[in-house]
């Protein structure tokens, strides 16, 4: 990878990480949780804070969090820490708020999962190929490939659902931060608990893009993700085997 591959462009970086991650059933969230180690907000970090191409991570840390100040990441220049919110929701849009004054509202933000710590560095490079001259961005995804069922309230199957058009979206999620900006704004004024980027350009009327990833970029939710997690950067050569 060489430096200032895409000079004319602009690349940060969103990282809500204010989450509780109750259903990892752990002493502590989720992203602080080790893997060889390192925690798993470390191993997602280093994703970006390597990358020449990436201008500035912003990361949102939940007020009076006990865990963040032991990492000793305050002082790293392309890192800016801002106050979390109740909802990740509300944590990007607090980064996003930090990176208006720093940014062109032309600039790329791309926001990534805390809990996702197998980012493949050429997934990111492939997302980060594919959009940067598309007007609307998009996000990375993988084909659905099991059968999917629609559930009643009863727990019973109400149908099956064509799976052909059907993708996991997955993170990072790649848009213009201003248009980003006022997409979330607008949803959160409407009151739209927004769980992903792309659901608020969607509801702008724009249709993001899928830019196909790989399977093993899996969020840490229970407690058999960690392991899982450990066994998928062995096989990427970033930890030991």
């Amino acid at each position: 990878m060489q430096e200032n591959d895409f000079e004319n462009n602009a690349f940060w970086v969103v990282i809500p990480a204010a989450g509780v991650g109750s259903r990892m059933q752990a002493d502590r969230p989720k992203q602080y949780l080790t893997i060889e180690n390192k925690t798993v907000l470390e191993h997602t970090l280093a994703s970006f804070l390597g990358n020449d191409l990436i201008k500035g991570t912003c990361i949102a840390i939940a007020p009076e969090d006990p865990y963040w100040p032991a990492l000793n990441l305050d002082k790293h220049p392309d890192l800016f820490r801002v106050e979390g919110g109740q909802e990740r929701c509300h944590s990007v849009f607090n980064a996003l708020l930090h990176l208006m004054p720093l940014a062109k509202e032309t600039d790329w933000v791309l926001v990534h999962d805390a809990a996702r710590p197998c980012l493949r560095e050429e997934d990111l490079m492939v997302l980060i190929e594919s959009l940067k001259d598309d007007e609307t961005g998009g996000l990375l995804a993988v084909p659905v490939k099991d059968t999917m069922k629609l559930g009643d309230d009863n727990g019973r199957v109400e149908g099956t659902v064509d799976r052909n058009h059907l993708w996991h979206a997955l993170t990072p999620q790649m848009f213009p931060l201003g248009k980003l900006f006022k997409a979330l704004k607008q949803a959160l004024d409407q009151g739209h608990m927004i769980t992903d980027e792309a659901s608020a350009i969607e509801l702008s009327g724009e249709q993001p893009r899928l830019i196909e990833g790989h399977a093993d970029n899996i969020k840490i939710t229970r407690p058999e993700d960690l392991m899982l997690a450990h066994f998928y950067l062995q096989q990427q050569g970033r930890i030991s085997s």
